[in-house]
């Protein structure tokens, strides 16, 4: 009997997650005080002035932004400096306290490094190497000291994210790098007791300062299903305390859609006690990024055709709540590159044109991602053969043979 409660619970745990979890639409905007210090000019896709971007993407549906932390971006690399690290505690403290007096949710990103923390640089921090505590004890500290600083001055995060893509570990040079297994489905055992008290130490100082908080464990392996699903159940054999598995996903460096999907799917089968939200994702409009080839055109079409395809996947998934743009506030459009250039290079893969300064039609596909009931039809872009059909629920289906409510082109149709 005591195993039958146990199942029905989990069930109407799973239950409740799928039909009441709430989802959030945003992007990491951690650039933007910059962008806005350069004077650079944002504009709708009409070529209006637009004010205010916070409120500019707000009106679009968006209702919570990400922010990235290093511990001391100075001393990182002048390369990385010109790809956009800046942003130590005081800068992410006055765009968190924005962020919410804007009424938006702020979602925090730990990298735990003093430059870019991914699968190619997972540095120790400085500050971490001077003391005498072991880096992934000290982690507490920092963190805990981080979060009350900023819950001090009205920037409490509603997301936290413990590391950024931490699919090889954090630290690495601390003893929290990881090594996969010679078929690359899973994991050696090497350093995975340090990296997990990390995390542990990491996630509860998170819940001491921030208790309504909820904890995300980023990873970037979503075209590795079976190596990231072991990643996650580790977590758990470990006894790591989060609520959220946080995925980014870039169709030129994590494989097709299907692929994605594929993982996502895992992920409710085997964690469906968890949310799944896409914390970071992008497609270029112009210039092709990475050395993998670029699955949809190079164009305003193709982005917003990818964003449409991400959009209408992920709203079939009901353990997926959350969907974030990477650095969709990148626009030098009317900045002098002598002067006043932000990034050394051009991104092109933004919401905005970096030649016109104007916002990009994936924009308005980003919308749909909050569609979920029928007080919010859809208004599916499709082809010009108008094959394309979709559910309510924004689920793509060949012409329907059973009756109901569909959307097809700019139309709600009625099939009998």
């Amino acid at each position: 009997m005591n195993i039958l409660r146990a199942i029905m619970a989990s069930f109407l745990g799973l239950f409740a997650l799928s039909a009441t979890a709430q989802k959030f639409l945003g992007g990491d905007i951690s650039l933007l005080p910059t962008y806005e210090e350069h004077n650079a000019h944002f504009m709708t896709q009409d070529g209006a002035k637009i004010p205010d971007l916070l409120d500019f993407f707000k009106q679009k549906g968006w209702n919570c932004m990400r922010v990235r932390l290093f511990v001391e971006p100075s001393r990182a690399s002048d390369e990385h400096k010109g790809q956009g690290v800046r942003q130590d505690l005081d800068y992410v403290t006055r765009l968190g306290r924005r962020i919410k007096e804007a009424g938006l949710k702020f979602m925090l990103d730990f990298h735990y490094s003093d430059t870019w923390a991914d699968p190619a640089h997972q540095a120790t921090p400085y500050q971490f190497l001077r003391v005498n505590t072991p880096a992934y004890e000290y982690i507490y500290d920092y963190t805990r000291d981080c979060l009350r600083q900023l819950v001090e001055v009205g920037a409490t995060p509603d997301f936290i994210q413990t590391g950024n893509e931490i699919s090889w570990g954090m630290m690495y040079d601390s003893g929290c790098k990881l090594e996969p297994n010679s078929a690359w489905n899973g994991y050696n055992d090497t350093h995975w007791d340090t990296f997990a008290t990390a995390l542990r130490n990491a996630g509860r100082a998170c819940r001491e300062v921030c208790p309504d908080a909820k904890i995300i464990i980023h990873t970037e392996q979503a075209a590795n299903t079976p190596l990231v699903t072991d990643f996650y159940r580790r977590l758990a054999a470990h006894n790591v305390d989060y609520d959220i598995i946080g995925t980014s996903y870039y169709p030129y460096f994590h494989g097709t859609l299907s692929q994605l999907e594929k993982t996502i799917a895992q992920f409710g089968s085997q964690f469906a006690d968890k949310q799944v939200m896409v914390v970071e994702t992008g497609c270029s409009y112009r210039y092709k990024v990475g050395d993998n080839d670029q699955v949809y055109p190079l164009t305003y079409e193709g982005q917003r055709q990818f964003t449409a395809d991400l959009v209408a996947m992920l709203n079939r998934h009901k353990n997926v709540t959350g969907l974030f743009w990477w650095f969709p506030e990148a626009n030098e459009y009317s900045l002098d590159w002598a002067t006043q250039r932000v990034t050394d290079e051009w991104y092109n893969a933004s919401l905005f044109d970096n030649a016109t300064g104007r916002a990009l039609p994936a924009l308005d596909e980003l919308e749909k991602f909050l569609v979920n009931d029928d007080a919010n039809v859809p208004t599916v872009e499709v082809s010009p053969d108008f094959q394309h059909w979709y559910t309510l629920d924004g689920r793509f289906t060949t012409k329907p043979s059973v009756s109901g409510v569909y959307i097809r082109g700019h139309e709600k149709i009625v099939v009998k």
